[in-house]
Order: C-alpha cells, then structure tokens, then sequence
C-alpha cells in the first residue's frame, strides 16, 4: 500500500510555513490521539502517519529532500524519517575529481592505470643567455615505464587478470536510498586486474627510477621566474598510464655589469675628473658583445644618464628589443702625484661660482639659513 502525502495527511498546502504546520498538526492530534481512543487501531495508525508527516515537514532539511524526492528519499534510510547516509556519496564524488580518497594523489584511469606526477627542475642560465637564447641539455632523474614488463606490472610471460570482485571495471557499485553509489574496488584499488606474478625488477609498480637527459629550449627574452612545460616528460604513469609533465622554473643569475628591468638593462659606468669637465667618447659592452660608443658632454655630472636605443634585452616572442641606459660616475682622483695636486691646487685658487654651480648655490642657500636662525 502505498503512502499518503504528507501535506495531504496534515492537511495543509506545500507552501504552509512552520506555524501552519504546528497548528495542524497540534489540532489532529488531539483529535486521534490514542488516549482518547484507548484500543482502537485505526486511530493509532492514523496518529502515527500523523506524527510521521509532521516530523518530516518540519525539518528543514528533510522537507527538502521530501518535496524532491517525495517518500523515496526515506526508503532504507531507517526509522522511517531518517535520512539517507551521504558519507558514501561525498566521497564518491571527491575520488572522482582528485583520485583516491585514500590519498594515492592523482587522477585513476577506469583501468586504474594512474597518471604520473608533475615533476619540477630549477634551471639557473645566465643573462646572456636569456637575451639570446639556447638549448640546454638536464639530466632529470625520474620514473620511466619499466621495459622488462612493458609498464604492465606483471612478470615477463605471465597476464594480469580480471578482478574478480569488480569484473574488470575498477569500481564497484551498491545502493544507498535512493543514490546508486560507485565507489573504487577495494580488491585491485581501481586497477581492474590482479596480477598473480608481478615483475621482479619493478615489483608491479611498472615503472622504475631512471636518469633521463633532455633538450629544453629557452627562447630569448626568457624573465627570471619563467615557466616551461614539458608535457609527458614528468613522472611515468602506473601500470602504464600516461605520463606527468615536467615544469622548469628558470632563474637567472646576477650579471657583473648590467642590472635588468623588464627589457631595458642600466649599466653605471665611471668616468674621470678630466673626462666630465672636459667632455669626449666612451666605449661601453652591450650584451651582443659589440662595443657602443657614448659621448659624453663638458661638464658632466654624477648620475648623468644616457640612453642607448635597443641595445636592451630581447622581448618574448617578439623582435622587439629594449634600450640600454648608461649612468656615469664620476670618480674622483686618488693617489695624487705631486705635480698632480700643485695642479689641482691651482686649479682651486682660479675656481669661482661659474666653474662650481651647484656647489656655490647649495653653500649660498647654506648661509642664507644659517643667517636667518641668527637673526630670529
């Protein structure tokens, strides 16, 4: 016999709020309560359906389920009310979206033939380098399928064979409630198979450690902190399943002489007393090896900065390239021979503010403070 609605039973629509159904449900079951009705059955019955139906609809959560579902979502729930058990359900759904729940870590093939793992390789080049570019040559020491067994995990000459409590399918199926729950088979962990024999070198597993020697291409522009993936190269698969991916993360080590800023490189490049006062040419490096030629003006100051148009570094796909900026310092002579310093010194008695600009301005500014403070 099948079971009356729930509203129905109460009396109330299925858009009633809790104190519609309180006060139904108060008002009936005062009228067939057993007390009043001592040894009668069919008032029983009915004041337990009556009770039923209130502890559904005035549960949140179980009203939900039951204005989906309707009586189903109770079935072999147990008591009758009780609600289905989604533990099962939840992890089903977690080992389809990040493998086994168990913790084995990446994808399972329906085979059970799990994906390798994603590797990780710090390569250090240098800037010139990552300006031009090159193909670099690593040794990765990683998992490779295994070539006495052929990545299948059984002995040479002996079959793996279907599990038997799966049927070969990996998973396993049961009923809870109303949910048809999947879950991995328990007796070959998803692999769908027993191996009765497995392979001495690499016990099963189908793949062993190796050190393998690649090519990496890095194109010219290369930032530090760039990414290059390599797909397939990672961690070989279980049982032959397909291959991770292997990530280098280059870095890029400090030059000694240039400093670098997205495409453009500074370069700080000292110059003498005579060469700023008077003026004349310097040569600079550039990172293709060739010299450029900066001319510097009379009467160049330190920090002075001079920009070579696209003499920097090479843009990333691209053929664009950025400029080169030379800041001149200039350095003051030490170690001073005798006539040096008669020289200087004669210099310094023929100075005035016209060959010391900055200077006069900044001591005349000096003493126009230092005035003010005496007068207040």
């Amino acid at each position: 016999m099948s079971k009356r609605d729930y509203y129905e039973i109460l009396g109330v629509s299925k858009t009633a709020g809790d104190a519609e159904l309180k006060s139904a449900f108060r008002k009936l079951a005062m009228q067939c309560h057993p007390d009043r009705h001592p040894g009668d059955l069919e008032a029983e019955a009915k004041f337990k359906e009556l009770n039923e139906a209130y502890q559904i609809l005035s549960d949140g959560q179980k009203r939900a389920a039951y204005d989906r579902f309707g009586h189903q979502a109770f079935e072999n729930g147990g008591g009758g009310g009780g609600q289905p058990d989604f533990s099962d359900f939840m992890s089903d759904i977690f080992d389809s979206f990040f493998g086994d729940a168990r913790g084995r870590g990446g994808p399972r093939a329906a085979n059970g033939r799990e994906r390798g793992a994603d590797l990780r390789y710090n390569l250090e080049i240098g800037l010139e380098e990552a300006f031009a570019g090159k193909n670099a040559s690593i040794r990765v020491p990683t998992s490779v399928s295994c070539e006495a067994c052929t990545g299948t995990g059984a002995k040479p000459g002996s079959k793996s064979r279907p599990c038997p409590t799966c049927g070969g399918h990996g998973r396993v199926r049961a009923n809870q409630g109303f949910f048809s729950i999947e879950r991995t088979c328990p007796t070959c962990n998803g692999r769908g198979e027993i191996i009765d024999d497995p392979c001495k070198v690499c016990s099963g597993a189908g793949r062993v450690t190796r050190e393998r020697t690649l090519s990496v291409n890095i194109p010219a522009g290369v930032e530090d902190g760039t990414r290059i993936r390599l797909a397939g190269e990672g961690e070989a698969g279980l049982r032959g399943g397909p291959a991770g991916d292997l990530y280098i993360f280059l870095s890029i080590k400090p030059h000694a002489i240039f400093q670098r800023d997205g495409a453009d490189l500074f370069c700080r490049v000292p110059i003498g007393l005579t060469s700023a006062a008077l003026g004349g040419e310097i040569e600079v490096p550039t990172l293709t090896g060739e010299q450029a030629r900066v001319k510097i003006p009379e009467g160049t100051q330190t920090g002075k900065q001079f920009r070579l148009k696209g003499k920097g570094m090479s843009v990333l796909r691209s053929r664009e390239t950025g400029d080169l900026y030379i800041q001149v310092v200039v350095e003051t002579p030490q170690k001073l021979t005798p006539r040096q310093r008669e020289l200087l010194q004669e210099f310094e008695r023929e100075s005035s503010g016209a060959t010391h600009p900055e200077s006069a301005g900044f001591f005349g500014r000096v003493k126009d403070f230092l005035g003010g403070l005496g007068a207040a």
